[in-house]
């Protein structure tokens, strides 16, 4: 599998895999992750085609920025896509990543192919309480103080407190989820309610005339996995439930989501 970093670009990080002949395939990270987290998915998905992880602004490598609501970083991901001269790349979002995935679609969609929304949630009434570690983790009142604090083996628990299944998360994985600051979490976390609260991401689709794959795992306990079934009112769509898999898809069945992705692009 070829592997290679392009410099920064419009201060966004993106690493690629895979031939560069090959179909291009864009994966949008959830709030506070990096390209990182789709690691075990990579390998097969390199085999077919030109796949590019992206570090969304103030997340992994990528540089902060003034804004993170979702239209802005949409652009911020149209800009790197423009100066690849890359266009209808098929895009996956995992989670909020999805979020930019559908308004890159609503705002440029002469750059978006075929969608694909991982664990994606429909509106704010779909979200679950969040698990107690996360909470501690994120909350407004102790999470400044804890976060700096964070050690790896807490990192690790706070993202396998998301899975239903065991997950492995790499040290790059881990780094990457240090750099991201609390500020910018927390920033990043209102400007993804700001976007829903607008609109669902149904009706979203609807209006941009998508007709996307959506996957959720039965037992998320992020997100309600009852609530996918407000997809069905796009026209078009597919909705795919894993057995036994919680929010984070790419690390808990690697192998089931990557098929679902083969089957859907083609």
């Amino acid at each position: 599998m070829t592997s290679y970093e392009t410099p920064t670009v419009h201060g966004v990080h993106l690493v690629h895999d895979g031939p560069v002949t090959a179909p291009p395939l864009l994966l949008i990270h959830g709030s506070g992750a990096s390209g990182s987290t789709w690691e075990p998915m990579v390998p097969a998905l390199a085999e077919r085609f030109h796949v590019l992880r992206i570090d969304l602004p103030g997340c992994g490598r990528s540089s902060t920025a003034a804004t993170y609501a979702v239209p802005d970083q949409a652009d911020r991901v149209a800009a790197v896509l423009d100066e690849l001269g890359l266009g209808k790349v098929a895009v996956v979002g995992h989670s909020s990543g999805g979020y930019v995935a559908t308004s890159l679609a609503e705002r440029r969609p002469d750059l978006v192919g075929p969608l694909v929304l991982i664990s994606t949630g429909p509106t704010m009434e779909a979200l679950r309480p969040e698990p107690a570690l996360v909470k501690l983790l994120t909350g407004a009142v102790l999470g400044a103080v804890i976060w700096p604090l964070r050690t790896d083996a807490l990192l690790r628990k706070g993202v396998a407190a998301t899975a239903a299944k065991p997950v492995t998360i790499s040290d790059e994985a881990v780094e990457d989820l240090r750099r991201t600051s609390f500020k910018t979490f927390r920033a990043i976390m209102r400007a993804n309610r700001a976007y829903l609260a607008e609109q669902s991401i149904s009706e979203r689709l609807n209006r941009s005339g998508r007709r996307p794959l959506v996957i959720f795992g039965d037992a998320d306990p992020r997100w309600d996995p009852a609530s996918a079934q407000a997809y069905d009112t796009v026209s078009g769509s597919r909705v795919a439930y894993l057995a036994g898999v919680g929010h984070v898809a790419m690390l808990e069945a690697p192998a089931e989501t990557a098929r679902l992705l083969f089957e859907f692009l083609g």
